[in-house]
């Protein structure tokens, strides 16, 4: 039986708050290695499954959680959703060896803000664990094809009668198009605070709970480009 390694609780300061969830021990490891080593970064916590994650009373306090989607018991791309609940100002980036476009799907829907293969390179997985946590979206390239691809193949769904705003559809638009909340709030001309409150109105009336998952029934939808 593997047993989660908390690697100490954050430390006051800048540093970003990484935790890890992935049961290959070398992968993990790995990682943690990574994070630790980097300065700027902090490893908070490494588990070997959902499960063993959410068993942690007070959680992993991270900012951004690497999570592996092929997982024993609880698969990532479900796990993401308790997660998001649980943790909400969290971000989770997946982690894959391949791209499947039903997990990339799932997962983007039930609130992962990223999707990079493994096989990405340590200075490129730095820079998507910081862009996720500044209100990015980072995907590998091949995922990134992926998600246009079943973009471009789904159907738009009924209408469930929760119209979106012009004010939303254009923070929705300018979302899509990589800009921060704080960049979308200055072309906008309105507050940061302002920005949240109608990311919440667009979360409800699109029954998503992530920025991605928002711009993906957006797009599927066709209400932006």
């Amino acid at each position: 039986m593997h047993v989660p390694v908390h690697l100490g609780h954050a430390r006051a300061g800048r540093s970003l708050r990484v935790a890890i969830v992935e049961d290959d021990r070398t992968t993990r490891d790995g990682l943690a290695t990574l994070i630790k080593g980097t300065l700027g970064y902090e490893c908070v916590g490494t588990y070997v499954s959902v499960e063993d994650a959410l068993a942690w009373p007070d959680g992993p306090e991270a900012d951004v959680m690497l999570l592996d989607i092929d997982l024993p018991g609880v698969s990532g791309s479900h796990g993401v959703r308790l997660f998001r609940e649980r943790y909400p100002s969290m971000e989770v980036l997946m982690l894959t060896v391949y791209a499947e476009e039903a997990k990339v799907f799932e997962s983007i829907c039930n609130g992962a803000v990223g999707y990079l293969l493994k096989k990405t390179r340590a200075p490129k997985l730095l820079e998507a664990i910081r862009e996720a946590a500044s209100g990015g979206a980072p995907m590998s390239p091949e995922v990134a094809r992926k998600v246009v691809t079943l973009f471009r193949k789904a159907p738009p769904p009924e209408s469930n009668g929760d119209v979106l705003t012009p004010q939303e559809l254009r923070l929705l638009q300018l979302l899509a198009d990589g800009h921060s909340y704080q960049a979308a709030g200055e072309r906008m001309t309105i507050s940061v605070n302002t920005v949240r409150t109608y990311v919440r109105a667009i979360y409800d009336k699109l029954h998503v709970h992530s920025k991605s998952g928002a711009v993906s029934q957006a797009m599927r939808r066709g209400l932006i480009k």
